[in-house]
């Protein structure tokens, strides 16, 4: 697979995540008075959306040299946490509260981390590298914060939630935008006569 291709799937997949974030944080924010259980159904969606990006794409990469084995251990153990939490919230859509805050705390330090380290050992432009530990701190920000504070009443955890959610979406489909802006396109062939 050339440069190109390669840089349209990855920049599609993060496209994906983006776009999930923003509806994610558009219904946490504008719609406040969610139930718990509405709330982990948005929250299982969300999770599972970056899982399977993750979980393909790093599948994808096996058969590849460019990308580090580390780096590929990572998004693999990474997209198949996310997997499980998204399928344990969908199975059981009850949960309490506190464990609900537990979960989305540990993913979003985990996503953080994983992106700050993905930042720092991935080859990119400057660009790609700060957004990428941009969306990172924010993550993983966000989950100390979610972590310390479970007294924080459930509009305000929402609320959280879905900024997040609303400044990570357009990080990463800026990513996205500067992946896909730094590979040349193919020259276009002159139309025959």
């Amino acid at each position: 697979m050339d440069a190109q291709a390669e840089a349209r799937r990855i920049g599609g997949a993060l496209v994906v995540r983006g776009v999930a974030a923003i509806l994610f944080g558009a219904a946490a924010v504008f719609w406040p008075g969610l139930t718990l259980v509405t709330l982990v159904y948005l929250f299982s969606a969300f999770v599972l959306a970056n899982g399977l990006v993750n979980l393909v794409g790093s599948l994808h990469q096996l058969s590849k040299r460019s990308v580090s084995l580390p780096l590929r251990a990572l998004t693999t153990v990474l997209g198949a946490l996310e997997i499980g939490v998204g399928v344990y919230l969908l199975r059981h859509p009850g949960v309490s509260f506190v464990t609900l805050i537990i979960l989305i705390g540990f993913m979003l330090i985990v996503r953080g981390v994983f992106e700050i380290v993905a930042a720092l050992f991935d080859g990119g432009s400057a660009t790609a590298r700060t957004l990428m530990v941009l969306a990172g701190l924010l993550a993983a920000i966000v989950g100390v914060v979610v972590l310390f504070q479970p007294e924080t009443s459930g509009v305000a955890f929402v609320w959280l939630l879905g900024l997040y959610a609303l400044i990570s979406g357009p990080l990463l489909i800026a990513l996205a935008l500067d992946i896909l802006a730094v590979v040349p396109s193919t020259p276009v062939r002159a139309a025959r006569r």
